[in-house]
């Protein structure tokens, strides 16, 4: 039985089409899109306005679909695309209607704190808990059904709008559907008492939504795909910036690794936005900046997706020549993505709320080679984590069902905590950690300030939280607090003793270990950018891989199938804001992190590479660099071979 076309890799590009591009040349687009190395389509379709003739009177037609001899947009780029053997996928958006039809169905709509509703150019926002999305969005996604052989769908903005286009806040809708599936006193805001639980109760109802539309699609069309959430077909990521929002240069390699490691069997599409920023959404996007949306969507097993606005005539973005060039090489090497499964062996689990630690953490563990897979903390009691060596929680306070994490660390695995992780007021909840008991906390910026811990490189500043630490029996410690003193003035700096307050805990548990860093050491390079912060805590979750690559090398190991793949990704050009143009690495070597015997090839560098005791000689490296290992009895052109061409 053949697998379903979503579970095979693809490449995909969207035309989000103006209500004026009706009459686009579907033709002339499909070109560019088979030049461009993709193979499926995502084209407006219905929902705020409609590009084929909807018949549904709730529904607005585009009055633009009178330039088209047809009057069917859809119908005639549905009929190109198969012609072709490019998939078709429509994209929907429910969360809008106009004037007319919000003064005929209040019901449907958004209500604002304040009693109003929320109008952004002219068309009024509507809530997930009326019939709009509860019963109007499945009449149409039949009707579409219908007509036309789409391959999948994709539905936008599904949320409670909290946040219109312009970033405004408008608050918590309290509409009457709400009122009723609620049950309780609607909160107005993320400051009313009983908004978390308002919070998972639109989780919960946006959840319930997907569920239905995924099985009515799956009902009436099982051949078409669903994208959307983390229980769709696809798993949806949009790559984007933003005007003010602050870069994390790693935005889309975490959310990937994030998707894959809690369901490794589960495409991801990462969908690339060739603008700036939605206002400017005329200006290309930094080419460089661009290739890292697709590069690190590639190299942890994603499938790339370039999204522009209106048609490749109107939006002649910079960014798309090196875009293409991606895609077309993921096109070309189509074999090895075929069912891509990480490698790491360390997990670092991602928190619910602030992230300083978690970035820094990810930072060191990045610059120092040692491969790893991200895990949001609600899911770990979902996942395996039998494939790990050490899971990593990076301050996260009190933790649901700490007896997974026990079981990991009896069985083998090393639990690594930093900061807050795994306490209930005073109480250690890990049986793992090397810990009797919290003696105290230091937690605000003047608790710590002059706080420094004892290293092996000197003096190492506390910058976030300490917790003072009564060890467990038989922990080894080490790094210990010097008391603070005063930092000013000069003449006063001062008096700083050493205590008995240990910077790291280690003790074996079972077949494991649990090793604890009762301090923010992540937040500590995040802000300061001390490398003994990153090595303090590298060392203990190491090791990391042997290589002549300098640390601006990300190097993220895979494996498909029979071979072994290695995505090189060259980080020279990150930057404060922005991605350049990376500076070109040397030749090097790396120790391959598998026994046996190898042959290597670089698919850009197009050779067969030289090993040497297992020490593979890699070529330059400008972009990125992808080696494919075999071992010595398979045939490497086998391996580059997309398995329904053989």
């Amino acid at each position: 039985m053949s697998r379903q076309w979503w579970r095979e890799p693809f490449r995909m590009f969207q035309t989000n089409l103006r209500e004026v591009d009706a009459g686009l040349d579907v033709e002339r687009v499909l070109d560019y899109l088979e030049e461009f190395g993709a193979n499926a389509w995502l084209i407006s379709v219905g929902g705020i306005l409609s590009n084929y003739p909807t018949d549904l009177d709730f529904q607005t037609r585009n009055p633009h679909l009178a330039e088209r001899p047809s009057g069917d947009l859809i119908g005639d780029a549905v009929a190109a695309a198969r012609r072709r053997g490019v998939r078709v996928l429509a994209r929907m958006d429910f969360s809008k209607i106009d004037h007319r039809r919000a003064e005929a169905h209040p019901e449907w709509c958004f209500v604002s704190p304040s009693g109003e509703p929320q109008v952004y150019n002219g068309l009024t926002s509507v809530c997930p808990s009326g019939d709009y999305y509860q019963v109007k969005l499945f009449e149409v996604i039949g009707e579409v059904l219908d007509r036309y052989e789409i391959d999948g769908f994709f539905l936008n903005w599904m949320s409670f709008n909290e946040v219109d286009y312009s970033r405004r806040y408008w608050g918590v809708c309290q509409c009457l559907a709400c009122a009723r599936r609620f049950g309780e006193e609607l909160p107005e805001g993320p400051d009313s008492p009983n908004y978390g639980r308002w919070r998972e109760f639109a989780r919960d109802t946006l959840e319930d939504l997907n569920a239905r539309i995924r099985a009515e699609i799956a009902r009436r069309r099982p051949q078409a795909a669903l994208i959307l959430g983390e229980h769709a077909d696809i798993v949806f990521h949009e790559a984007n910036n933003a005007v003010g929002r602050p870069l994390w240069h790693h935005r889309t390699s975490e959310h990937v690794s994030a998707a894959k490691s809690y369901r490794p069997q589960v495409p991801v599409l990462v969908n690339s936005v060739g603008f700036v920023d939605m206002p400017y959404r005329m200006a290309g996007e930094e080419p460089y900046h661009f290739a890292q949306y697709l590069l690190q969507a590639i190299s942890r097993g994603a499938i790339p997706s370039t999204y522009i606005m209106g048609t490749p005539d109107d939006s002649p973005y910079e960014c798309l020549g090196i875009a293409g060039e991606i895609t077309r090489f993921h096109r070309d090497h189509a074999g090895l993505y075929r069912d891509l499964v990480s490698e790491a062996r360390t997990l670092l689990v991602r928190p619910e709320g602030d992230t300083a630690e978690f970035q820094g953490l990810y930072l060191a563990l990045l610059e120092r080679h040692i491969p790893f897979d991200v895990l949001p903390v609600d899911k770990l009691l979902v996942s395996d984590l039998s494939r790990y060596r050490t899971v990593v929680l990076p301050d996260l306070g009190p933790l649901a069902g700490p007896e997974v994490l026990d079981a990991y660390a009896e069985s083998g695995g090393t639990v690594l905590a930093t900061g807050s992780s795994g306490f209930e007021v005073d109480r250690p909840q890990l049986a793992c950690l090397p810990a009797a008991r919290r003696l105290a906390s230091w937690d605000s910026e003047e608790s710590v300030r002059s706080l420094h811990l004892r290293g092996e490189r000197g003096m190492v500043p506390v910058i976030g939280a300490f917790h003072v630490i009564e060890p467990a029996e038989q922990a080894e410690t080490g790094l210990y607090a010097l008391s603070r003193a005063r930092y000013g003035p000069p003449e006063k700096c001062h008096g700083h003793h050493e205590t008995d307050h240990p910077g790291w805990l280690s003790r074996p548990y079972g077949r494991g270990r649990g090793v604890l860093l009762p301090w923010t050491v992540g937040r500590g390079y995040r802000e300061s950018g001390l490398s003994a912060h990153r090595d303090l805590f590298a060392d203990h979750a190491g090791p990391g891989l042997e290589t002549g690559l300098p640390e601006q090398v990300e190097i993220v190991p895979a494996r498909s199938g029979e071979a072994k793949v290695i995505h090189l990704l060259n980080r020279s050009g990150d930057a404060d804001q922005r991605f350049r143009r990376p500076v070109p690495i040397a030749p090097a070597w790396l120790e391959l992190p598998w026994p046996g015997e190898w042959r290597a090839y670089a698919l850009r560098a197009g050779r067969e590479l030289e090993i040497d005791a297992r020490r593979v000689r890699l070529p330059g490296i400008d972009l990125y660099e992808v080696i494919v290992l075999a071992d010595c009895h398979t045939s490497i052109h086998d391996l580059l071979t997309y398995p329904s061409d053989k």
